[in-house]
């Protein structure tokens, strides 16, 4: 049986329009300008309604300097009518468009009421605002889309020629001659399958005609939703309405570029998320037929400088996000050549010493501070969003999974990190802001001898705070750190997790590539059903696999039902098991490291630690002076002043000698406290309704001269 191409709804020929590497000829083409980004605004782009009610848009190229125009004659039958001025040349035919709009398929227009040029094409997966050139050429542009809208199936009835559904029974009338059938058994077969042919055409034009129907009713559904809006224009501002409505103030393309249609335009702009696009539509609202569902996954992802972090899940339908800011990429250019510092010459005779106590150049610094570097853990904090959602559907094995991933994950930026972070003042602090991540963290350094910090952070459905303590001890050639501390999760159901970090070495001081490795056994302790632990394998000459992290799941009765395997450095996996066998062959990704930067520097800091130090005029506007960001001798040592650098270095120890005196006689921490006298420190609260009022009582000016001292040029015994 021959048959002709047929369409796979309706078996039609195929006239529905499909994006083609070179578009059908236009109908109707002009220049508007359309809405891209906050930093990129209006740009000019060249739409053309194609026959079939396809609009597509791509590109202009400006036409070189007394070069013809070339678009077809006003006389050429296959010629455009165009709209507007006719200055620029449309994408060469083998360019493919960037962007494209079914018009037959759900779309409505609306004129803007604060500006009589510009107006929108609206549809369930996007909007574009565009803008003409003068009000007349809106008129035009509106009455050309709604004529191209209707004109090729008017009222949603599905326009087709029975001839185009004919077919042949020569073959199968040659097959049954061949096996010497009679011609009435033949006919009688022909028959049958013209028949069988006939309702299953008859059905699937049905089924296509309802299609049709359905999705014509779409625009008439969408301008009740708009009617019952607070709002029957699309504003300026933000719109959380959940039509698919773009804000003027929107910086991305990519929200009105979205849907099946879209084409690659990766590279036309920026892309950076403004207001939650994923539509939604009531079930009172919506036609019974229509259910959009989106995906909270918690595998979404968003860009982050060359890396990706994963967005927080389960964000709120319609929820409008706050404009992300745009962080630094690379640490500034150096002002002068660094020069190098003989290391032998500065450890010779502090051999067996606390590091804490010995003064050493900037050289051997780099420039964040412990505060900041404690941030560093908080990297990964889409994992605990993650166990968090694990928690409220039940999955206790899960969330404690993540939880343990999450406390690796805090070593991986230690990776390759030759120099030590400063030592931050007593009374120092730390903010860390992060919208995009849904974090917001402080800390303070609370005790100067033993030096300790506090932490405290607040997430989506969970809380983690702790404190720092390091003693370390230099033996020569190696540096061994021993934290002090317990670091404490709480999640908002009440499930709590503590553990403390393991030991970490620091190797190859005098000779050799200077590296670190972690080793010791990480136990995380929970309230409730499950607990974890870890253990960081100590490496050794002969270790052909270093860096290699174990560790086993066990619920209260200490049954195992889970194990973990991975490299602190590199990711994380996991096998769930059942009555001690696994339950899966293959193992499950917890986490992975973040690709490193492409402007690396000699202090080998990550894409996420490269931020934690920049400092804008307007954050330095509400930040109190107790703040890292604003130390002279570490925002000297980022601008590569070395010399200033170490001058503040001497003049900040000068003024760390009174410290240790300040302790003694009674100073207390401006934000943390502690219940008892040995007992953890613990947020008591107020520092981010302060920040708000801009109002720092009792926050010292730490950074600043001391009034009537001189600095001195002898070094302090205090290394900072």
């Amino acid at each position: 049986m021959r048959a002709r191409d047929l369409h796979p709804l309706c078996c039609l020929p195929v006239d529905c329009p499909s994006p083609p590497p070179a578009p059908a000829p236009a109908a109707v083409a002009g220049l508007l300008h359309k809405w891209t980004n906050i930093g990129k605004g209006w740009r000019p782009r060249w739409f053309a309604i194609l026959r079939g009610g396809l609009l597509a848009y791509s590109k202009i190229r400006p036409r070189a300097a007394g070069s013809p125009t070339p678009l077809p004659a006003p006389e050429d039958a296959a010629a455009p009518r165009l709209i507007g001025p006719a200055g620029y040349a449309a994408a060469a035919p083998e360019d493919r468009p960037i962007g494209l709009v079914h018009l037959k398929i759900s779309s409505s227009f609306r004129e803007s009421k604060s500006d009589d040029k510009r107006f929108y094409i609206i549809t369930p997966t996007k909007t574009l605002q565009l803008r003409t050139n003068s009000v007349k050429d809106r008129v035009a542009w509106i009455e050309a889309l709604v004529s191209a809208r209707s004109e090729s199936s008017p009222n949603g009835v599905l326009l087709y020629d029975q001839n185009d559904a004919s077919f042949s029974t020569d073959r199968l009338r040659n097959r049954m001659h061949a096996e010497g059938l009679g011609e009435e058994v033949i006919k009688d077969c022909e028959q049958i399958v013209h028949s069988e042919f006939s309702q299953y055409y008859t059905q699937m034009k049905q089924r296509c005609e309802e299609y049709l129907s359905f999705f014509g009713s779409l625009p008439q559904q969408l301008e009740v939703l708009n009617e019952q809006d607070t709002t029957h224009s699309i504003r300026p501002e933000c719109s959380c309405s959940g039509h698919g409505k773009c804000c003027e103030s929107s910086n991305t393309e990519s929200s009105d570029d979205a849907g099946i249609q879209e084409l690659d335009e990766s590279s036309d702009e920026d892309d950076y998320n403004f207001c939650d696009t994923r539509q939604s539509f009531s079930d009172s609202a919506a036609s019974p037929d229509l259910r959009i569902k989106h995906s909270n996954s918690s595998n979404d992802v968003q860009q982050y400088d060359h890396n990706f972090v994963e967005s927080r899940s389960g964000k709120r339908e319609n929820e409008c996000l706050l404009l992300p800011l745009k962080r630094r990429t690379k640490l500034p250019e150096p002002v002068e050549k660094e020069k190098g510092v003989s290391l032998w010459s500065m450890i010779k005779d502090n051999v067996g010493k606390d590091l804490t106590r010995v003064c050493l150049p900037v050289y051997f610094n780099e420039p964040i501070s412990s505060l900041q570097k404690c941030f560093e853990d908080l990297e990964y904090s889409h994992l605990l969003d993650r166990a968090y959602d694990y928690g409220l559907k039940g999955n206790s094995v899960m969330r404690t999974l993540c939880v343990a991933a999450f406390a690796v994950s805090g070593y991986a930026s230690s990776d390759g990190r030759p120099c030590k972070p400063f030592n931050p003042l007593l009374g120092e602090t730390y903010e860390a802001d992060f919208p995009e991540n849904g974090i917001r963290f402080f800390s303070e350094k609370v005790s100067h001898h033993p030096m300790v910090m506090a932490c405290h952070c607040e997430g989506r459905g969970w809380k983690f705070w702790g404190e720092s303590n390091v003693k370390s001890k230099f033996w020569g050639q190696t540096i061994q750190l021993d934290p002090v501390g317990v670091l404490t999760l709480e999640f908002d159901d009440g499930e709590i997790f503590k553990w403390s970090k393991v030991t970490t070495t620091i190797n190859n001081l005098i000779i050799g590539r200077l590296y670190c490795h972690h080793h010791g056994t990480m136990k995380i302790s929970g309230n409730r059903q499950h607990s974890c632990k870890l253990t960081f394998k100590q490496q050794s000459f002969l270790e052909r696999n270093p860096r290699q992290v174990q560790g086993v799941v066990e619920d209260i009765g200490g049954a195992k039902v889970a194990t973990l395997r991975g490299k602190w450095d590199e990711s994380l996996y996991c096998n769930v098991t059942n009555d001690g066998v696994n339950s899966s062959a293959e193992s499950t990704l917890l986490w992975k490291k973040h690709e490193p930067p492409t402007n690396s520097t000699r202090y080998n800091l990550s894409s996420f630690a490269i931020t934690l130090n920049e400092l804008t005029p307007n954050l330095k506007e509400k930040l109190p002076p107790t703040d890292s960001r604003l130390r002279p001798d570490q925002r000297h040592l980022e601008n590569g002043e070395y010399d200033k650098a170490n001058s503040e270095k001497l003049r900040l120890e000068t003024r760390q000698r009174m410290a240790r005196k300040m302790q003694d006689n009674g100073w207390k921490p401006r934000w943390f406290d502690r219940d008892t006298e040995d007992g953890p420190f613990r947020y008591t609260g107020g520092y981010w309704e302060a920040r708000e009022q801009r109002k720092w009582d009792g926050c010292r000016d730490i950074f600043g001269e001391l009034p009537g001292k001189k600095t001195s040029p002898v070094p302090a015994s205090v290394g900072i």
